[in-house]
């Protein structure tokens, strides 16, 4: 990312983006990863049990977030994109509450493991365990945003791992056949857990759109404002009736693939160090200030606002009830709207 001179446009300006716009998403990035930072060290702490991580991620999903109207558009989101489902209106206490488990949680109601998103308020549209299974959803939903003749489009996320299920090939293929308003967006963080990339996929996943009949396009997801160009692109093509495209969006699993793992066994630390210097969210930083929009005191001042947010969304959610154990059955077998109107996660 550079910029074209202070005379001139900056990168944000070309692409559509006000100066506010610019920093929100900076503004988000940093959240996620401060989100992030913290549940590790809850897991570690043993307030947790669990954490899957998105460290090296936050970039893409912020810039893709930002290039989708996030009023009425449909997202299927896979379990590590805080930085996306944070940008489209997420709050800290809302995923705070998911991954201590309680019933408040809007997600699942404390039923689902942390990273499972799911929001009818934010159109974000309920995952489960089993990789891919989203894909085809987010065909479906876009097969009913066309019949209904809605302006909008469904856009989903899932590992390079994922793209080589069976769901992912039988969504695409549905959505090229019917010319389906889905953008699939596939984070390349270059391991399935421990599987390399080179051990996975002998080509790129972007090419395999072609066999679909819709146009597949490589991007660096280092760089949230060429995913902007690339998603903002993509959903014209969508709402415009010219079909799917599918986004492979390059970057770099910076954490271990969840804090059951040890990242370790299977790469060194010179890798990961390696990688880390490329890391989307301090290049971004650097672009910020460059255009002037930011500096070191917006950095402390920032910092010190998210540790204050988290600090508040940690103790609520730590102290919030959990669930009540004959709620276990609750949403299984059919009830009545009255039984269920108690449920905050249900809306």
């Amino acid at each position: 990312m550079t910029k074209s001179g202070s005379a001139q446009q900056t990168l944000h300006d070309e692409l559509g983006l006000t100066d506010k716009e610019a920093v929100e998403m900076y503004v988000s990035m940093q959240k996620a990863r401060a989100f992030d930072e913290r549940c590790m060290l809850l897991q570690r702490a043993g307030k947790i049990n669990f954490h899957v991580s998105g460290i090296g991620q936050e970039a893409a999903q912020v810039g893709a977030a930002f290039a989708l109207d996030r009023s009425q558009d449909y997202f299927l989101p896979y379990y590590r994109d805080y930085g996306f489902v944070l940008s489209v209106g997420m709050t800290l206490k809302e995923l705070m509450l998911s991954v201590f488990a309680k019933a408040e949680d809007p997600n699942s109601g404390g039923r689902q493991m942390p990273g499972h998103f799911g929001s009818k308020r934010l159109r974000i549209v309920t995952g489960s365990s089993p990789v891919t299974t989203q894909v085809p959803h987010a065909a479906g939903v876009a097969l009913a945003a066309k019949m209904k003749g809605e302006r909008l489009v469904s856009f989903v996320t899932f590992g390079e791992g994922s793209s080589n299920q069976g769901d992912f090939h039988e969504g695409c293929n549905f959505a090229g056949v019917h010319k389906l308003p889905v953008i699939f967006f596939c984070e390349n963080n270059q391991y399935a857990i421990s599987t390399p990339i080179h051990r996975q996929v002998a080509g790129k996943i972007s090419d395999r759109a072609a066999g679909y009949g819709f146009p597949g396009i490589e991007v660096d997801g280092n760089d949230p404002l060429e995913v902007y160009r690339v998603v903002k692109e993509a959903r014209r093509r969508a709402v415009e009736g010219e079909g799917p495209t599918l986004v492979e969006a390059k970057m770099y699993r910076i954490s271990p693939h969840s804090t059951s793992d040890n990242d370790l066994a299977y790469r060194t630390k010179e890798e990961v160090e390696q990688h880390r210097n490329q890391d989307g969210l301090p290049r971004y930083r650097a672009y910020l200030m460059d255009c002037g929009l930011w500096d070191e005191a917006r950095e402390q001042t920032l910092l010190k606002q998210l540790r204050e947010e988290l600090d508040e969304a940690t103790a609520y959610g730590d102290k919030a009830p959990f669930p009540a154990a004959e709620d276990t059955l609750r949403y299984v077998y059919a009830e009545s709207d009255e039984e269920g109107s108690n449920a905050t996660w249900r809306s």
